[in-house]
């Protein structure tokens, strides 16, 4: 899709700090893949965290400087993190002279979503989501420094309001109350709606889901106070369950996925 997209503003302000979705990071479930000498992965949260991991601009334009104007494939898996780092890697591949395919592997939520949009070709599977909300940072300070510092986040949101209403064609009072409502689109959705240009096959890999969603349950149950020992009984019997399933019959979907579905709504 060729869509001359708007640069976004690389000011920072020194005073504040991003922070991530809860529910953003409650969806996001890390992996690793192998990777082929032009793909560039952003498998992590955006910006330096406090042990030094994470995605920032200083590594893609490392990346961007190897590939030398090659096509290349961003994939992504990120529950977001600092909203002026995601601009700046937005603004790299934005500028970079050869094409970039972004695929959305798992999620591609708050800063990692604007960084999508500045791929030439937006794909993404069935399962996979994009979120957009507004600005999110962590601030102090009495009323008047509040409203300065809401003021001072203005220009920002509006700038991410262009950078969707350029991808997807919609309006920007549409986009600014998705960002509004802090708004999860699956793939299917992100197709439809103009944030994503197709859809891909992902490997089928129900031991792999299995265990992500094993995770989930788990940390939903610990949320509600479920001791820790009746929690990992509980997910053993499941998976004891699912193996004997699998030992009778080539399911097409999960029956622990199933049983999975029903602690959920048991313990939400």
């Amino acid at each position: 899709m060729n869509v001359k997209l708007p640069k976004a503003p690389t000011a920072r302000i020194d005073s504040l700090s991003s922070e991530i979705s809860a529910k953003a990071l409650n969806l996001w479930a890390p992996f690793s893949l192998e990777k082929s000498e032009f793909d560039i992965q952003i498998f992590d949260i955006i910006g330096e965290d406090f042990w030094g991991d994470g995605v920032t601009a200083k590594s893609i334009s490392r990346q961007l400087l190897n590939a030398d104007g090659r096509d290349v494939t961003v994939m992504i898996n990120s529950p977001g993190g600092s909203m002026f780092e995601g601009i700046a890697i937005y603004n790299l591949f934005r500028e970079y002279s050869g094409k970039v395919t972004v695929k959305v592997m798992g999620i591609a939520a708050s800063a990692a979503s604007i960084i999508a949009m500045a791929g030439n070709e937006i794909q993404m599977s069935e399962s996979s989501f994009l979120m957009i909300h507004n600005a999110w940072v962590v601030a102090a300070g009495n009323r008047n420094d509040l409203v300065s510092i809401a003021a001072q986040l203005e220009p920002f949101d509006k700038a991410m309001t262009s950078v969707y209403v350029s991808r997807t064609g919609q309006s920007a009072e549409d986009i600014a109350e998705m960002m509004d409502n802090e708004t999860y689109i699956n793939g299917q959705e992100a197709v439809d709606t103009g944030f994503a240009d197709s859809l891909f096959d992902e490997p089928t890999d129900k031991k792999a889901k299995d265990k992500v969603a094993a995770h989930q349950v788990d940390m939903i149950m610990a949320k509600q106070g479920v001791p820790r020992s009746e929690r990992r009984k509980l997910i053993q019997e499941l998976k004891g369950t699912h193996n004997a399933a699998q030992d009778t019959q080539n399911a097409v979907q999960s029956e622990l996925l199933t049983e999975i579905q029903s602690l959920l709504t048991r313990y939400q």
